[in-house]
Parts: structure tokens; C-alpha cells; sequence
């Protein structure tokens, strides 16, 4: 796949993701095509096919960070907030153990 195709995968993805991680919330839904658009119009001369690689890289970086850590919250009174996870973060629940054991 060439690496025009590649970016405009990454781009579509991107705003996919945004658009299941801040669904409902239309502030942040923008504030993310805001900054998504931004940051490849910044880099849309760049011609270096291993500059091109390495904003590949981050950009999909990006995207599984948004896809697989960010929860939302919704304030339900002066100083609560509801969280709202998505279904795909709720697919491990490993139990926090203060007294680790060592391998041995």
C-alpha cells in the first residue's frame, strides 16, 4: 500500500475513532476534528518518505490511545461525574493486588 493510502487510512480511522470515543458530546467531537484536520493540513508538504513513516506512526499511536483509554464523563451533580465506558474497554478487568508475588 502506498503511503498516500496509508495516510488517508489513518485519517478516516482517526475520525472514526473520534467519533465512538466523544460520541454524544459535541464539544469534544469538534475540539477533535479541529485538531485532527489541523495536524495533517500542517503536515501535508512534507515529502520525506521517513518523516512520513515516523507522523504515520504517531498518528496510529493516536488512535489506539483514544480507542482503547479514553472514558467519558458526564457531571451529574456540583462534584460528581458519571463515567460512561464503552464496551470495547470494558474487555478485561484484571484485579489490582497491593503484594505482588515474585516469579520464581
Amino acid at each position: 500500500m502506498g503511503q498516500a493510502a496509508k495516510v488517508l487510512q489513518l485519517f478516516k480511522a482517526l475520525h472514526r475513532t473520534r467519533q465512538q470515543v466523544f460520541k454524544n458530546d459535541a464539544r469534544a467531537l469538534e475540539a477533535a476534528r479541529i485538531k485532527i484536520n489541523e495536524e495533517f493540513k500542517c503536515n501535508k508538504t512534507e515529502t520525506s518518505p521517513k518523516k512520513i513513516e515516523e507522523l504515520i506512526k504517531i498518528g496510529s499511536d493516536v488512535e489506539l490511545i483514544l480507542r482503547t483509554s479514553v472514558i467519558q464523563g458526564i457531571h451529574t451533580d456540583h462534584n460528581t461525574l458519571k463515567l460512561v465506558p464503552r464496551k470495547d474497554l470494558l474487555i478485561e478487568n484484571v484485579p489490582y493486588c497491593d503484594a505482588p508475588t515474585q516469579k520464581q
